[in-house]
């Protein structure tokens, strides 16, 4: 965000941890590996578990299985928030849940990036909580209903920055990241 309270949001990738593993010589650039989000076939899953058809097909005029997400939010005309992420099919949970954390729940943004994370994406048929992300007694009523639940390390890098009640700026890096908030 600029001086004049102009704001951009972006989702990076290189798809996955070295993309697709090819430097171009001479620059140390790694190269992405989108094409991970398209379908190799109908119904056979992407690195993230995220299942494409025909329409996510590798071929011209088709759509990536993408999950990028790189969010501002107004409120009256005016800036009120930017959130994105890196995090294949977890972005778009990740930036919903820190705009939530922020907007409905008024966590502050440094408690919205840093809170607990939960995760579903329809295939596969389970809900992804980080470890210490819920209680033991909601993840066993949860589980008695039937829910299949993966208890998983931390996950993301969520970053948001928001305009509080007082006309500053807030912003906050997601600790489980390599980021920090920086601001003049």
């Amino acid at each position: 965000m600029d001086e004049e309270r102009n704001a951009v949001s972006l989702t990076f990738t290189i798809n996955l941890g070295f993309g697709s593993g090819v430097v171009t010589p001479g620059t140390g650039i790694v190269l992405n590996n989108e094409m991970d989000d398209f379908a190799s076939a109908p119904g056979v899953p992407n690195a993230f578990g995220l299942v494409g058809n025909d329409a996510n097909a590798i071929a011209p005029r088709k759509t990536p299985l993408s999950s990028m997400t790189p969010t501002i939010v107004t409120e009256n005309g005016h800036f009120r928030m930017a959130a994105g992420a890196p995090g294949g099919s977890t972005i778009i949970t990740q930036v919903l849940q820190v705009i939530l954390n922020v907007l409905e729940y008024n966590m502050d943004v440094g408690a919205a990036v840093s809170v607990p994370r939960i995760h579903h994406q329809w295939l596969p048929d389970q809900l992804r909580v980080e470890s210490w992300g819920l209680d033991a007694l909601t993840v066993q009523d949860l589980r008695r209903r039937g829910h299949k639940i993966k208890e998983t390390n931390p996950w993301g890098n969520g970053n948001a920055i928001a305009l509080t009640s007082d006309g500053t700026l807030e912003g906050a890096a997601d600790p489980r990241g390599e980021g920090s908030p920086r601001g003049l």
